[in-house]
């Protein structure tokens, strides 16, 4: 989520799904629109409130037993325990000396890479850092071809090692028009062996990304103004074909929130991020429910060896156990 959240973008929903479905959740709902919901997340789960009180939850990651997560308004990386215990990990987690009120320029997602260490997205720095042990942070990457990123959102480790990443402008006050941006384009990285390659230049606003279980598919949503997640077939050394929509949203219903972070688990359905609540997707795009939640759900992180989902959600943290895991980051520790 980021500044376009609080725009009056026209919200959308997907095509086929109207009525009541669409309306803001009041309290925590998970919607069954398919029986084949019930291997993912059984009848009876319950969505639990974890913790409360922050400004913009974004970015979780599963850590050593806690939930890692940034608050992009607050300008801080935290973590919180089972039990909802809250600590403050790192202040002026995005990079940016003191930055304006209410500006989404803190930190925001994190992956955890070969060597125990952990890559942290500072949106406001428009780079991705590497965390050492003490917390500090080292630039990792920052630029393209010679030009600065417009600011880091998403990333993830492929199958193959690969580190992939969306780099839309919401780090950046002006968003396309500021003068600060460098790059011609919104894009989707790839980085690997040392060499960082553009793998889209086509997205609006690339938003969340995630692989299927095999690495042979990568989803990408893309914020808006149009709102969707796209599937692509990827080849050897990450070359991408095929791209085509996975799950579609229409213009006509209220709400403002557009396709945002996503998730993939084992069995290959696509937890994604976007208006009124998660959807839980199949590689085909059939859309088997959706959690409502009574917050924008901006983004997820799967834990306790994938049999457990938290939602970092506006002000809040959610969890919910699930049936079928969710898969954990390539290089996750416990």
């Amino acid at each position: 989520m980021n500044q376009y959240g609080k725009l009056a973008f026209a919200a959308l929903t997907v095509t086929m799904l109207v009525g009541s479905f669409n309306a803001a959740a009041t309290e925590e709902q998970i919607v069954r629109l398919d029986p084949a919901l019930d291997a993912v997340i059984a009848p009876g789960t319950k969505i639990e409130r974890v913790a409360t009180g922050f400004k913009f939850t974004e970015g979780p990651m599963w850590r050593a037993g806690r939930l890692w997560f940034s608050d992009l308004v607050d300008d801080k990386m935290l973590a919180v325990t089972p039990d909802g215990k809250t600590e403050v990990l790192i202040t002026n987690s995005g990079g940016v000396k003191n930055p304006p009120p209410n500006s989404y320029l803190g930190s925001n997602a994190m992956v955890p890479d070969r060597d125990g260490s952990v890559l942290m997205i500072q949106q406001g720095g428009r780079r991705i850092v590497r965390l050492d042990s003490q917390l500090h942070p080292h630039p990792f990457l920052e630029r393209y071809q010679g030009k600065k990123l417009n600011s880091p959102n998403d990333m993830v480790f492929a199958p193959d090692g690969a580190l992939w990443f969306t780099d839309p402008p919401f780090g950046l006050l002006g968003m396309d028009k500021d003068p600060a941006k460098e790059l011609p384009f919104n894009g989707v990285f790839r980085y690997s062996g040392g060499t960082l390659t553009a793998a889209i230049t086509d997205l609006t606003l690339p938003n969340g990304i995630g692989f299927s279980p095999d690495g042979k598919t990568l989803y990408v949503s893309n914020y808006g103004p149009k709102r969707y997640v796209k599937a692509f077939d990827v080849g050897p050394d990450g070359r991408l074909s095929n791209g085509h929509m996975l799950i579609e949203y229409s213009d006509d219903t209220p709400g403002k929130e557009g396709p945002d972070g996503l998730k993939v688990d084992t069995a290959g359905n696509i937890w994604t991020t976007g208006p009124g609540g998660i959807r839980i997707v199949t590689a085909r795009g059939k859309v088997l429910g959706q959690i409502k939640l009574p917050e924008v759900a901006a983004n997820l992180a799967f834990a306790n060896e994938g049999k457990m989902a938290y939602i970092t959600a506006s002000t809040s943290i959610y969890r919910l156990p699930i049936a079928t895991r969710g898969e954990m980051p390539l290089y996750s520790t416990r």
